[in-house]
């Protein structure tokens, strides 16, 4: 790919996310790009936000169940990263006109207390890493604007990322079985999936390597003070206007997003 090519992509993604709407697909088909190409693309795009006054603040890691990753072809997930002014603290309500066919996840919010500057192996534990953990909710822009989806798609729109709500507990990371921690997402108060850490490539924990090791390869750091999301252990769920969805975990509560019709 030239730099044109990837400008292209850049300026279709942020239009995209800024806007909803795709005016001019770029001319070089999606799929055919490398999964380096998609990653440079999301990092132009990211690029792109940092110029518009938007803020780094973390990390989130998809495709985190062995069946989406056979589904896309991956032998590993995908990152993509957390950005300000898009993370809200407490019971939270957003308009549901400001996401394109949203859809959320329950996650275990993350934030770090050390920076990970070393590779970490299987057995190596992260836990001492780990300021504390809450609960919360990533909220998706759940369309796929270049046809059939596609693993490139995933990474160059940031993981399909619109928002994350982190609700107001903060737990040890040493407090809990994190495999064993059971999490519901509820819809109006109904129960719509549930699951256990688990789920999420044999714990959280196991993702959160992933990322560790995924950044550093790539000349990047998990540092103090970043949030994590690991991914979820349940599927997505799609959100009507009017919708209160609830994240509910065995041990690290409660995190709420309303959606008012605006």
């Amino acid at each position: 790919m030239n730099q044109n090519e990837y400008d292209e992509f850049a300026d279709a993604f942020l239009e995209i996310f800024e806007s909803r709407q795709l005016s001019q697909r770029p001319e070089l088909p999606l799929s055919t790009l490398s999964l380096d190409e998609a990653y440079a693309i999301q990092q132009l795009v990211i690029g792109r936000r940092l110029a518009n006054g938007e803020e780094v603040v973390g990390y989130k890691v998809g495709c985190t169940s062995r069946a989406i990753r056979k589904q896309f072809g991956l032998n590993e997930p995908i990152c993509g990263r957390l950005m300000q002014p898009h993370i809200f603290h407490g019971d939270t309500t957003l308009d549901w006109k400001n996401f394109h066919r949203p859809a959320v996840e329950p996650e275990f919010v993350l934030r770090m207390a050390r920076d990970v500057s070393d590779l970490v192996g299987p057995e190596d534990s992260l836990l001492d890493f780990i300021d504390f953990v809450s609960p919360g909710i990533e909220v998706h822009h759940y369309d796929w604007w270049f046809g059939e989806p596609t693993v490139q798609e995933l990474i160059g729109s940031n993981g399909i990322h619109a928002c994350v709500v982190m609700g107001d507990e903060k737990v040890s990371p040493h407090q809990f079985d994190w495999d064993l921690e059971g999490v519901g997402i509820f819809t109006n108060g109904e129960l719509s999936d549930s699951g256990i850490g688990a789920e999420i490539m044999g714990g959280p924990m196991c993702s959160l390597r992933w990322l560790a090791n995924h950044l550093l390869q790539r000349g990047e750091l998990l540092q103090a003070g970043q949030i994590v999301i690991p991914g979820s252990a349940v599927s997505l769920v799609p959100v009507a206007p009017g919708d209160v969805m609830t994240a509910r975990f065995t041990h690290l509560g409660v995190a709420t997003a309303k959606f008012r019709e605006g």
